[in-house]
């Protein structure tokens, strides 16, 4: 039985962002910079990590609280063992229609057969350009794009939905944005463009590495005509639009230059358990010594639905407003 919930700017509780390890095999500069998270950095141990038993439980308090989606990240969700079992348990969780994976796809090719099968419905993979050297100089030598752009045909012949995920950086990367289009245009998988974010307080983010949603149309729209489609749902977070000549998708994440925390309906919670109600956020509430005590799944209920009843997480219109200060949570810990 579904009791919705909505927060203080009426906003719905509809998508859980659930992230499964803090670990990630990659060391891109926006999100674990290899000074920082080097050899001697401590993640998270397994006794600190919720387990498939306290994801599973916490995935149905979210479902009769109203989630109908599930997005499992990380770090790099693919690193943790027997992920398809997890799959399997969420995908037959009543209320929930829709479970998805955000990967660097460089595990992908061996796993996508088992994650489908399992119950997995999409996978979004990250992919920051098509040139080995430069790819490379952007995740911290740790792989090459023929070994993701294999996971990405491995999912999309398994039968999962695909979409890439790039992230552009003014001066680093912008370059590849025609070249990712027209690849992933021939290829018929949804690219999705992202503007470089503050998330975290690791990556040195500074306004004038961002490249504009603006620019990116503008870029585009100049070799391949575009036009504008009407959103999927209410809350998407990407501005979509397609190419004149064969209507395939692309889209647009801007949360820098444009703002959707108006429609947000998304909960994260990190590996360790603590819920975070905006992906900008400084502190999160700790679920795992709630799940680990001897409360009811009522008891649990009633604190869920009072964090998100009080939830007033705008973020990125405080960013526009000019009134934002503090830290905030690491992406590797909840995975954007």
């Amino acid at each position: 039985m579904k009791n919705s919930v909505t927060d203080t700017l009426q906003r719905p509780l509809r998508d859980l962002r659930l992230s499964v390890t803090d670990r990630c095999n990659f060391r891109c500069r926006y999100c674990m910079p290899e000074e920082i998270f080097g050899p001697d950095y401590s993640f998270l141990s397994s006794d600190h990590i919720l387990s498939f038993d306290e994801m599973e439980r916490l995935t149905k308090l979210f479902a009769s609280l109203g989630v109908e989606k599930v997005r499992i990240t990380g770090g790099e969700p693919l690193l943790r063992k027997n992920l398809p079992g997890l799959i399997e348990r969420l995908a037959v969780i009543d209320g929930i229609k829709d479970i998805a994976i955000t990967t660097n796809g460089s595990l992908l090719k061996k796993q996508a057969g088992a994650l489908k099968q399992a119950g997995l419905h999409r996978v979004t993979v990250s992919l920051d350009s098509l040139d080995e050297e430069r790819f490379s100089s952007l995740n911290g030598n740790r792989s090459s794009v023929k070994r993701v752009l294999e996971g990405i045909e491995a999912a999309a012949d398994a039968g999962l939905q695909v979409k890439i995920n790039m992230v552009v950086q003014k001066g680093k990367n912008d370059q590849d944005i025609i070249p990712m289009a027209r690849y992933f245009k021939e290829k018929q998988h949804i690219l999705r463009f992202i503007e470089y974010m503050d998330v975290g307080n690791t990556n040195g983010w500074k306004m004038d590495e961002v490249y504009s949603k603006q620019e990116i149309l503008n870029r585009i729209g100049q070799v391949m005509p575009i036009e504008p489609l009407s959103p999927n749902y209410t809350g998407e977070v990407a501005t979509r639009y397609r190419y004149l000549d064969d209507g395939q998708e692309i889209g647009v994440i801007s949360s820098v230059t444009d703002s959707f925390c108006s429609a947000c309906s998304r909960a994260r919670v990190s590996a360790e358990g603590k819920l975070y109600t905006c992906l900008f956020a400084a502190d999160g509430f700790d679920l795992r010594n709630q799940l680990r005590s001897e409360k009811s799944d009522q008891e649990l209920l009633d604190i869920l639905s009072s964090l998100w009843n009080h939830r007033k997480d705008r973020y990125s219109d405080e960013r526009r407003e000019g009134k934002t200060s503090g830290s905030k949570v690491e992406m590797s810990h909840i995975g954007g």
